[in-house]
């Protein structure tokens, strides 16, 4: 039997277990909210990260196409870059996936052929937390800019104001 046919029979354990590692990252106050996750307009952020990470996880499994990676990805790690995550905290729970798969497989990696498919697997959680940084580095820089931008108008209605300058320079 093969590593994905394998991890596809277990797949509603390791889900759950990784859905679980990602909400270990919030404070112990936010946690039983996210866990809430089938209401999507109730608890939007638990909802996003149940679809994503089953998603996710399907996409490990079967070649990680871009589209949907990005897809599923993308607002997971936004909700984070606006929650002002580190960047290592954003991505971090996508490594965390290594250790659940190691403990859901156990003994069965004594198999050569399994372990040498299991680091190959995990060469593409590697692939997905890098891509995954750059997604977060992206909608920080965004963060940033409506920052800076804000803080020139506001800088700009003071000067006006006091009538130090009366038009706004280009």
């Amino acid at each position: 039997m093969s590593l994905k046919n394998i991890l596809q029979e277990k797949k509603p354990a390791i889900v759950k277990q990784w859905f679980e590692a990602l909400v270990e990252t919030y404070p112990e106050g936010t946690r039983g909210s996210l866990r809430k996750r089938d209401a999507q307009f109730a608890n939007p952020v638990g909802y996003h990260y149940t679809e994503g990470v089953e998603a996710l996880f399907d996409a490990l499994l079967g070649g990680m196409l871009p589209d949907t990676v990005s897809t599923f990805l993308d607002s997971m790690i936004r909700i984070r870059a606006v929650q002002n995550f580190t960047p290592a905290q954003a991505v971090g729970f996508i490594f965390q996936l290594k250790g659940i798969l190691r403990g859901t497989l156990g003994e069965m990696l004594q198999d050569r052929t399994l372990s040498d498919e299991l680091v190959a697997l995990e060469s593409a959680v590697d692939d997905l937390a890098l891509f995954a940084f750059d997604l977060y580095m992206h909608c920080r820089e965004g963060i940033y800019d409506i920052k800076a931008k804000e803080s020139e108008r506001a800088t700009f209605r003071l000067l006006q104001q006091a009538k130090i300058i009366t038009e706004r320079p280009e």
